[in-house]
């Protein structure tokens, strides 16, 4: 078996597509003597601050038990605490997800301000190490903490698993006073499942314009939509990003075949530009979050005596800025979507590709693509009921002393559920793009420059306009995304890599 690959853990931000690729499958971590260093100083913080004043969940109970002084044994409180919060409903997670939380919750412990032993540490790097991962089950955050997931964990770590000198024998790690809220109050989980579905989220945003590249050549596209101009009239990183891939990848197309487009094609820019923009500004706050000593109290080593020696009492742990970012991808996801389908529409239609209707092969009464319009209305459906925002609702918790969630957790899940049927539409109109081209409409079936590199990328696309199941096409078409995605990506990266305030245009 090939060695797994190795992740320095040290507290730094942790870009989503590095959460993503870790969890894939098994990995090695290594701690730094800087996360170390400080998880050891933020402990030692804790024990002497406990000595002189209450910390929550530490000397108090939690929640509405706040104000409840504990007492007796600080370790039985502690797996007490992991054991009644790790309640918890629904599926299982996948061992992707599983590994992603870990991976979320250690890099933040390293950042130094939960309090928490580094012997926890090193007990979590064991579980990814041997890849030996806690059962979690699906319900129980709404967005203020991933309680019932990190106490799943929690207790792995608690447990231990086997006898001494057996094989697979991991031993436990007792969790002090110190241990049991600093290791539960996080969200771990939810930020795991955010970088995965934001990893293949932008991979689909970014074959977007590839597959709408092949319908403007399908249909004679008008490329001043996307001219240096449109950018400066649409100054925002995605529609330049937008207005730039396409340039690009359409480079060499026919005269134009109307003056200007219906708004499935015109307005691309100005409809999945949001999309993309959406993805970044998501992906940085689950960035920005992965590090952040966010625990409730925060114990953070080296404050000032004006901060109480860095400890504080907070609410760092509602994760509204995360919830509205991932609305915000799930939102403009459908609108792309729409755009994709009504792109689908006009390809359907013979004023627009000259071809009999539905891309057809002339038969009459002929179904051709006619179908792929209902699977695509289906799958847009799907994405749609995932563009809800979690976050319009609410949560009164704990008689009553927590009376606000932002259900981050859902919208997580959520941003996972739109993608897949933003790929739904998205091969609906690849496939149609792709036969409109092969039968000559738009650029004659042209095979040369850019446009025509992405009907090679295609090509396992069946070449067959007989009435027949598309189910395989549209699997096909699907699995074609990522090499699109990765066509397009080059364009798309050069602007985000330069977005700093120059001028579109410029």
């Amino acid at each position: 078996m090939p060695t797994p690959p190795t992740v320095e853990i040290d507290g730094a931000p942790l870009p989503v597509a590095t959460i993503a690729a870790a969890a894939a499958g098994p990995v090695l971590v290594r701690l730094t003597a800087r996360a170390r260093s400080a998880a050891q100083a933020s402990s030692a913080l804790g024990d002497r601050e406990a000595g002189r004043r209450e910390l929550y969940g530490r000397s108090t109970g939690v929640g509405a038990n706040r104000s409840v002084g504990v007492t007796g044994d600080p370790a039985g409180h502690a797996a007490a605490l992991v054991r009644s919060h790790a309640t918890a409903a629904g599926p299982l997670r996948s061992r992707e997800r599983v590994r992603a939380m870990l991976l979320v919750r250690l890099n933040q412990l390293a950042a130094g301000g939960s309090g928490v032993r580094p012997a926890v540490l090193d007990g979590v790097a064991a579980l990814l190490d041997g890849d030996d991962l806690p059962e979690v089950r699906e319900w129980g955050s709404v967005g203020t903490g991933d309680l019932s997931a990190l106490a799943a964990a929690a207790g792995a770590l608690i447990s231990g698993r086997g006898a001494p000198g057996r094989p697979g024998h991991r031993a436990p790690v007792p969790f002090g006073a110190a241990d049991a809220l600093g290791f539960l109050s996080s969200n771990a989980a939810t930020l795991g499942d955010a970088a995965l579905a934001l990893v293949a989220a932008g991979e689909s945003a970014a074959a977007a314009p590839a597959v709408a590249v092949l319908t403007l050549a399908a249909v004679g596209g008008n490329l001043e939509a996307f001219s240096p101009a449109v950018e400066r009239a649409t100054p925002f990183p995605g529609a330049v990003a937008v207005c730039r891939t396409v340039r690009a990848l359409a480079a060499g197309a026919a005269a134009p075949a109307r003056i200007q487009d219906p708004f499935a094609l015109r307005t691309l820019p100005q409809v999945h530009g949001p999309f993309l923009d959406a993805l970044q500004l998501a992906g940085l706050v689950v960035e920005r979050m992965s590090c952040a000593p966010a625990e409730n109290p925060v114990l953070i080593a080296g404050g000032s005596a004006d901060e109480a020696g860095g400890v504080a009492h907070h609410g760092a742990f509602h994760a509204a800025y995360l919830s509205t970012a991932l609305s915000a991808v799930t939102l403009t996801a459908a609108q792309s979507a729409r755009s994709s389908q009504a792109r689908l529409a006009l390809l359907c239609e013979p004023a627009f590709t000259g071809l009999p209707p539905f891309l057809s092969d002339g038969t009459a009464g002929a179904s051709g693509v006619m179908i792929t319009e209902y699977v695509a209305a289906s799958a847009l459906a799907e994405v749609t009921a995932a563009a809800t925002p979690p976050g319009l609702h609410t949560a009164v918790l704990s008689r009553g002393v927590e009376e606000d969630a932002s259900f981050a957790s859902q919208a997580a899940r959520q941003v996972a559920a739109a993608d897949a049927g933003y790929r739904g539409v998205l091969a609906c109109e690849l496939v149609a793009a792709v036969r409109a081209l092969r039968a000559g409409a738009g650029t004659g079936g042209s095979r040369s420059g850019p446009v025509g590199e992405l009907l090679r990328l295609c090509a396992d696309l069946p070449d067959d306009r007989r009435d027949r199941d598309l189910s395989p096409d549209l699997a096909t078409a699907t699995a074609l995304l990522p090499a699109l995605a990765a066509e397009a990506a080059p364009h798309l990266s050069s602007v985000a890599d330069r977005a700093d305030g120059a001028r579109p245009g410029d």
